[in-house]
């Protein structure tokens, strides 16, 4: 359970001298984000790597973190992987398969036994590898690897696209697909597409109203949901080392909304603060010692547009707080402006739940600054307009709020406290009435709001913003409400305002925690056994997927070409899905069923061209992979965007579709495409996305050439006999071709394990 501070010491060890080397062959200072890359270059990685070009580089992360919704599937690879015990530190964390209803005990409850086929497995496989594994209940992921794991100047992996939290520790911490992740527990390297830098210097200091998680709310709104994709944004200035560590980690959280591959800070007295506060003195002592190295150095920040491809500067001292969306996180919007942004795009104003929690927002000073405003309200005599629900992000944080009152305040207005887990955010949330599909508005502290992820209606309006003006809205009822202008009529028909948050940054009184929830694994685990039942309906052992043939594929038909947003939860959905991540051939049945078909503009309904007829797109993958006929998957900018979660990559690979042929995609998913032996191409020319037809069929006219930084040219057949070439850039290096021929990664892993 607790930190290794042997390793973190040899990583400190090792920063000194692989630093300073770094620096003299770059020449040049270097920022924080290039010093922890550099100091886990692999062994024998060559020197092309201390440059910021194209190429991809091998590294050697620190430690491996896994949620149970994808451990399933990554922990069914690695047992093919033919290691007796994981490489690096490794742990499992029970967050995903918990719904929130009724609360705590009873969804708790619910899960163990709806769910304990799958617990079991997760805890005998963790057992049987030396996997730390974190029982349901336990808490978030990103939470319990800040309090237990996160260090400053670490290279950490995770199953989750939001293992970023850790940057506000001072990580570089980073969401991959499983099969990254089974690659560097098998003892491998892992790859990466060296970063650009993007630098956020902010000036000024929160106060009021405004919180951190406005700072990442303003950054996305400039960004775009894109508009990180392949950089890692490092933040500094006043601003930042004013803020508190878990304040950091919410920025660093919600930096996966701008397809950032991840985010950090410099190493600073927050960060000190934090580290003693939950048991890790040593850390703190071992980081002094090397603390220049753990943070940019002095001339970076000074001159920060000549060391970073882009600079964002925001004062703090002027940053209004932000109501983000709704359907898409980096639609900001100032509080001072929703009242004439909210009529006129015709928002439903009244606000049925406001939602506090996740890994965004599940700290012991969110929750403090959250019931602030829940405690004025009481003393005020005003009764919440809507209902309220809270997710504490770990049980040492639900039991320290305990002792401290917070939940009783929370309480006071009849406040669910559900589950220690995700809920609500990974649309794991059995809301009353959410069936009947009205159109209403909520507002949460999680970092996603896309339609239909929290409760499934896809006329929910989600809106992001920090705790504390969670709680505002929820109690006002309004989303029009400003707190910092607006006043509420309460119970006596009395006038009254409510006054800015606070809290404390840590509890006065320390943490504490009576079971944290870990098992540790055994020391020996060749004795262990892991039963997965032929007859499971939420487990299936993996069978190999087939190699290439070494041929060019022809006749293939086209699937589907999605339009506009296709996220991994329009490709994967997850909510009640997610029973079964561990089950391909059960999973693929959501495959691309909340994609949007450009030819009829309805989701789940494209053309059969065996039959002509109409159908669920898994339907007719199914249909195309029994005749032998392979399909092709075509989409629009930014393929992919939102979780780590390779179902949406194993899925189509499963279903018989040999590529996806994109206008843009998402990091983390291109990549979880070419682990599984697709191909993952892009538009050489994106306006030939509209050259594409409902009956086209499909030829690969040169693969058998397929090599690096060679596009490929297909040829799409139209039903009336004309063509068109259409030339397919992609990214793919001679070791990710590799895969491609073996027909996954896990496949050439596999085979050295046999050798």
């Amino acid at each position: 359970m607790a930190f290794d501070i042997d390793m973190i010491k040899k990583v400190y060890s090792n920063m000194t001298t692989r630093v300073d080397k770094a620096r003299e062959i770059v020449g040049r200072p270097l920022t924080l984000t290039e010093k922890i890359l550099y100091n886990h270059l692999w062994e024998g990685t060559a020197d092309h790597a201390y440059s910021r070009g194209v190429d991809y580089v091998d590294f050697a992360p620190d430690r491996v973190a896994c949620q149970d919704a994808t451990a399933q599937m990554a922990l069914l690879q690695f047992m093919h992987a033919g290691k007796k015990t994981v490489a690096v530190p490794t742990t499992v964390h029970c967050d995903h398969l918990i719904q929130a209803k009724v609360g705590a005990s009873s969804d708790l409850a619910v899960a163990n036994t709806q769910s304990k086929e799958v617990f079991d497995f997760l805890s005998s496989v963790s057992n049987k590898y030396g996997i730390g594994f974190w029982k349901p209940g336990s808490g978030i992921i990103h939470q319990i690897v800040l309090e237990n794991y996160a260090f400053p100047g670490g290279l950490m992996i995770g199953t989750d696209s939001h293992t970023v939290n850790a940057g506000g520790l001072g990580m570089l911490a980073i969401g991959v697909g499983g099969a990254d992740a089974v690659d560097v527990m098998s003892g491998m390297s892992w790859e990466l597409k060296f970063p650009k830098l993007i630098g956020v210097k902010l000036t000024g200091k929160l106060s009021g109203w405004t919180a951190p998680k406005d700072v990442i709310l303003k950054v996305a709104d400039i960004l775009t949901v894109k508009g990180g994709t392949g950089a890692i944004v490092e933040y500094f200035g006043e601003g930042a080392t004013s803020m508190s560590c878990t304040g950091k980690g919410t920025i660093c959280n919600m930096g996966a909304e701008i397809g950032a591959t991840t985010s950090t800070f410099g190493y600073d007295e927050s960060m000190r603060r934090y580290l003693s506060a939950t048991g890790r003195q040593d850390v703190v002592d071992a980081a002094d010692k090397v603390a220049s190295y753990l943070t940019a150095d002095p001339e970076v920040y000074a001159n920060p547009e000549t060391y970073f491809d882009q600079v964002i500067e925001i004062n703090l001292s002027e940053l209004e707080p932000h109501i983000n969306g709704p359907f898409t996180p980096d639609r900001g919007t100032p509080v001072s402006k929703m009242k004439e942004e909210a009529a006129a795009n015709g928002w439903p104003i009244k606000v049925e739940w406001g939602l506090i929690g996740s890994c965004t927002n599940s700290s012991y000073e969110d929750m403090a600054r959250a019931a602030s405003i829940v405690n004025q309200a009481v003393e005020l005599g005003i009764s919440p307009k809507a209902e309220f629900g809270i997710n504490p992000g770990s049980e040492q944080i639900r039991y320290t709020i305990e002792r401290d009152g917070i939940i009783a305040t929370f309480e006071k207005m009849g406040t669910k406290v559900f589950t220690n887990a995700c809920g609500p955010c990974i649309g794991q949330w059995d809301r009353a009435g959410a069936e009947k599909g009205e159109k209403n508005t909520i507002v949460h502290s999680f970092n996603r709001n896309f339609s239909k992820r929290a409760d499934g209606n896809p006329n929910t309006h989600a809106f992001v913003t920090s705790p504390e003006m969670v709680a505002a809205l929820a109690i006002s009822g309004r989303l029009d409400f400003n707190p910092i202008t607006d006043t509420l009529i309460n119970d006596n028909g009395e006038e009254v305002k409510l006054s800015a948050p606070y809290g404390d940054e840590l509890p006065k009184k320390g943490f504490a925690v009576e079971d944290a929830g870990f098992q540790a694994p055994a020391a020996d685990g060749s004795g262990v056994q892991i039963a997965v039942s032929e007859t499971s309906d939420r487990l299936q052992l993996l069978a190999p997927f087939q190699p290439w043939d070494g041929k060019n594929i022809s006749g293939a038909k086209l699937l589907i070409k999605a339009f506009g947003k296709c996220t991994t939860d329009h490709i994967s959905m997850a909510g009640p899905w997610l029973r079964f991540r561990g089950h391909l051939d059960n999973i693929s049945n959501n495959m691309l069923i909340g994609a949007v078909n450009a030819f009829n503009d309805k989701t789940n309904s494209v053309k059969n061209q065996l039959t002509g007829a109409y159908d669920a797109v898994p339907a007719v993958a199914r249909a195309y992979k029994a005749a032998g006929v392979p399909s092709i998957v075509v989409g629009d900018h930014n393929y992919g965007e939102g979780s780590s979660r390779e179902h949406a990559a194993m899925e189509p690979r499963f279903l018989g579709v040999q590529a996806v042929l994109v206008k843009s995609f998402a990091r983390i998913h291109e990549t979880n495409l070419k682990k599984q032996g697709m191909l993952g191409l892009t538009f050489a020319n994106e306006a030939d996305y509209d050259k594409i037809q409902e009956d086209d069929t499909i030829n690969f006219t040169d693969l058998v050439d397929f090599a690096p930084g060679k596009p490929l040219t297909l040829e799409f057949v139209h039903a009336d006999g004309s063509k068109d070439i259409i030339l397919a850039n992609h990214t793919y290096n001679e070791g990710q071709i590799g895969w491609f021929v073996a027909g996954s990664a896990l496949n050439l892993i596999a085979a050295a394990g046999n050798a």
